[in-house]
């Protein structure tokens, strides 16, 4: 049984309207995390020995340089 249809639950706005909300939420927080992944990328191509990509040292440094744009925004890392 969804929220919708359960009698105990009472929306003050039309169903569509909250899934706009939801949809738009969503969308914010992917656009926020192609930004960082952006730029933990900048990063490591901004380094002055070239890393390649996918190799373990990139992968290091790629998961160590998200992690500070995350905490930076005050975002709980995975």
């Amino acid at each position: 049984m969804s929220l919708f249809e359960n009698d105990q639950v009472e929306f003050l706005d039309d169903s569509n309207e909250i899934r706009l909300v939801i949809v738009k939420s969503i969308e914010e927080e992917i656009s926020l995390y192609n930004v960082i992944d952006k730029k933990a990328i900048e990063k490591i191509q901004s380094q002055k020995k070239s890393i390649e990509e996918g190799s373990r040292e990139w992968e290091i440094l790629y998961r160590k340089y998200y992690n500070e744009e995350i905490q930076k925004l005050g975002k709980l890392v995975e």
